[in-house]
Order: C-alpha cells, then sequence, then structure tokens
C-alpha cells in the first residue's frame, strides 16, 4: 500500500461516515486489503475508530469504521436530536404517573414475595421512621401484604435494614456535652438489596464520640458483636453478663445510632412495638428476645470504589421515581453532591442506557430517564382523568407536595398523611384527608 492511497482513505473517512472496508473498496476502486491495511494504520494513530454505528438491518455490514471527531458530532447530534423529540409533561401529570410507577395507584400494587422484592428494590436508600415502613409503605405498594414476605427476604439473605445516616449524637460527641442515643420507633432506617447495594459507604464515625453517645449497656454490646461476629440474642445476654431487659434497649438504642442489623425484620419490629417488649403476647412473638435470627453490627464490608458508588446511586434513583432531576431529591437523605451525580448521568446517556432531555416542565436543570419511562410519560399525556384520592403516609418518599407540585409541605412523619387527586396535592384541610388521617 502507497502513502498515496493511505492519504486517499484517510480523505474519505474525515467526511464519509460510518462505513465499512468492503464499501469503502468499492467507492475508491482499491483492493479490500489495502483499506483494511490503511484503516488499521489510521486506527493505530487514533484518527478512526471500528465498531457497529449503524443499524444493521436486515443483513449484517460486519465491522463498521469511522473517523473519531466526525463520530463524537454525530453522536452529539444523535443526542440533542432524542431531547427534542420529547415532549415534556405538566408536575402534576408526572405526580400522577409517579403514584402508578411506585405502585401506590390503585389497581398497581404488586403481590407475593416477588412483588415484595421489587418494591424494596424501588425503595431501597430511602431512609424514613422504621414504625412507617410496613403499615405505610409496604402495605400500600404489595397487595394482601403478609409481615412474613419481608421477613423470609431478611433471613434469606436477600434484603437488609439499617439505619445509613449518622445520628446527631454521635458526631463531635464528648462525655462532656451529655448528647445521648435515645431508642425510638421514628428512627430513620432503609433497605438494602445485597445482590444491589455498591451505592451504601460507611459514615465515618468518631469512635470517642460515638462512645460517649452510648449507654455503658450498648457499648458492651457493641464491643460483644465487634469481638464475636453476628451472634444470637441469648448468645449476647451471656457474652455481657446483662440482664434480658438490658440487652433488648441496648440493641434499640444501636439500632438508633445506625451501628446495628439483624438477620430478621422481626428482630426489629419485636423492638418498636411496646406491647412486644412489654412481653404481651403469646409464644414466639411475645418479646424481641424471640425473634428468629442473628444481631450484627453495620458497614462490616469496605465500600466500592467511588465511581460504582456513584453509578449505583443514580440507578437505585433512577429505579424509584424513573426519572431524576434535582429538586425531585429534596427528602433523600445519604446521597452524593448533585454534581457527582450529573456527571455520571451524563455519562450513562452518552452509553446509551438512559435518555437525558425536558420530561417535566417547570424544573431548570437538565433530567434524566429510564427509557421505558419516556415510553410510559408519553402515554400518561393522553390517559383519562382518574376520579380517584391517593392518601400516602408524610413519610412516604411520594411526599412531594411543595416540592413537585404547590402546596405547602408536610414534615415526613409517620402519623401524618398528603393526598393526590390527578397528581394535584389535596388542602390539608379537605375532609377526606381529615377522616383518612384520623382513622389511621
Amino acid at each position: 500500500m502507497c502513502s498515496s492511497d493511505l492519504a486517499m482513505v484517510q480523505g474519505w473517512m474525515a467526511h464519509l461516515g460510518p462505513t465499512t472496508a468492503a464499501e469503502l473498496a468499492d467507492r475508491l476502486g482499491l483492493a479490500e486489503a489495502d483499506v483494511d491495511a490503511a484503516l488499521l494504520r489510521l486506527e493505530a494513530s487514533g484518527a478512526v475508530l471500528r465498531g457497529r454505528f449503524r443499524s444493521l438491518g436486515p443483513q449484517a455490514r460486519g465491522t463498521e469504521w469511522c473517523d473519531r471527531r466526525l463520530l463524537a458530532r454525530i453522536h452529539k447530534l444523535t443526542l440533542g436530536r432524542l431531547r427534542r423529540e420529547i415532549a415534556p409533561v405538566t408536575a402534576a401529570q408526572f405526580m400522577d404517573w409517579l403514584l402508578r410507577w411506585q405502585h401506590v395507584a390503585p389497581g398497581t400494587q404488586t403481590a407475593g414475595e416477588r412483588g415484595a422484592l421489587e418494591v424494596l428494590q424501588q425503595l431501597q436508600g430511602f431512609e424514613t421512621a422504621a414504625n412507617a415502613w410496613e403499615p405505610h409503605l409496604l402495605a400500600r405498594r404489595i397487595a394482601k401484604y403478609d409481615s412474613r414476605m419481608l421477613d423470609e427476604l431478611c433471613l434469606t439473605g436477600a434484603a437488609g435494614w439499617g439505619r445509613l445516616s449518622p445520628h446527631p449524637a454521635t458526631i463531635g460527641g464528648t462525655p462532656e456535652s451529655g448528647r445521648r442515643v435515645i431508642p425510638t420507633s421514628v428512627a430513620p432506617i432503609t433497605f438494602f438489596i445485597r445482590d444491589d447495594a455498591d451505592w451504601m459507604t460507611a459514615p465515618s464515625a468518631d469512635e470517642a464520640a460515638v462512645g460517649a453517645s452510648l449507654s455503658p449497656a450498648a457499648n458492651d454490646v457493641r464491643d460483644f458483636l465487634r469481638k464475636t461476629g453476628a451472634s444470637f440474642f441469648a448468645d449476647i445476654v451471656r457474652g455481657t453478663r446483662r440482664l434480658k431487659a438490658e440487652v433488648e434497649t441496648a440493641l434499640w438504642e444501636l439500632v438508633a445510632a445506625g451501628l446495628l442489623t439483624a438477620d430478621g425484620f422481626d428482630n426489629l419490629r419485636a423492638l418498636i412495638d411496646p406491647r412486644r417488649r412489654a412481653g404481651q403476647g403469646s409464644g414466639r412473638a411475645s418479646r424481641p428476645r424471640h425473634s428468629a435470627g442473628r444481631w450484627a453490627l453495620l458497614h462490616a464490608v469496605e465500600a466500592a470504589d467511588r465511581a460504582r458508588v456513584l453509578e449505583s446511586t443514580c440507578w437505585m434513583l433512577l429505579r424509584r421515581y424513573g426519572v431524576v432531576f434535582r429538586e425531585l431529591l429534596t427528602r433523600e437523605t445519604n446521597l452524593p453532591k448533585w454534581r457527582e451525580l450529573l456527571i455520571t448521568f451524563r455519562r450513562l446517556e452518552d452509553r446509551g442506557e438512559i435518555r437525558g432531555g425536558r420530561f417535566v416542565n417547570g424544573f431548570i436543570g437538565e433530567q434524566f430517564a429510564l427509557p421505558v419511562s419516556v415510553g410510559s410519560l408519553r402515554a400518561a399525556r393522553h390517559a383519562a382523568p382518574s376520579p380517584n384520592t391517593i392518601v400516602v403516609s408524610a413519610a412516604d418518599p411520594l411526599n412531594l407536595v411543595g416540592i413537585l407540585v404547590p402546596g405547602e409541605r408536610v414534615a415526613a412523619n409517620s402519623g401524618k398523611f398528603v393526598a393526590f387527586r390527578n397528581g394535584v396535592g389535596v388542602p390539608a384541610e379537605s375532609p377526606f384527608l381529615t377522616d383518612r388521617a384520623a382513622g389511621a
């Protein structure tokens, strides 16, 4: 192959766009072997790239080649065209769609243990009051919810739970400050799917501050679990030489501090139920000490590298909301900074795995969505208005009044409720909302 042939191939590649060696050889009247050799030399210099750049059609074209600068321009124009194809919906339409996306709207609930796992995967990473999870979040999304579904998922290792945000008393506390961890049923916890938990990061803790914020019994239990690993209640009692009632309180304290988890969810359910802690009931459900499963310290595994954490966090948010933009994450805790997430979202869009564009009107900044969400939102624009009024707990991630749709914000309290009709928040003085909240 002579230098003139190489220059001719290079000149055509700078203007031709994606092509194959056979197509280029036919166009230039050269032998295909000579064109292949020229393309390989250009590839070695970084001038062209090989791959599959066009739709294959009925017959595969084989390996294609394209000038790298021209390919970058094509990619940028393609993303721009895809973004312009999207017709945004109103905030109310998006809110109405989101109630269906998260299986809260009538007729959209999941079923069975598989459905429970799907809901937990969608809600993982969202922290809310421990006593709100089963009655207000899971029971609204899973038809005929049975607590045994959650127990089975936790005991088999498919899912786990715990508090990820640091307790205020464990940040910068000293023995003289007097700040202590107080066990409470509204301590925020979240769930995580063990096969999909790269988003979890271990918070940096000041050991002196943590120790000063805990009671002597809680420190004893923590030290015991640190030495022995996951242990049953009876082993903790024997190892710490504490009374069973003291160990129960210590476990609850460690859960509230974000230091402890357990194999099963019944371990936590028993702690936050005052009747069970008082010994009321029968059989093995009478006290926390009879719950199946072992207790263990949380965050025993090293966090994944930062890039994996950010990418896993982006996928977690996309599964929860379908469409993600900055204002929508107001109630989310423990998230990386938005600028880090934005860079990762752009990278996922460049890889063609998600879509970017203007999906919801009325919000500034970039928005990103799952491809399936784009088609679903497009259909939602033409959906008939629903006569149903949907009530959700204020502790629910769907409590977006004052954030997504107009209205006065309602604090994320498990005893309060918000309501939506056709994606619009119902005023607090609505008789429907008042009656539902009173009945709850």
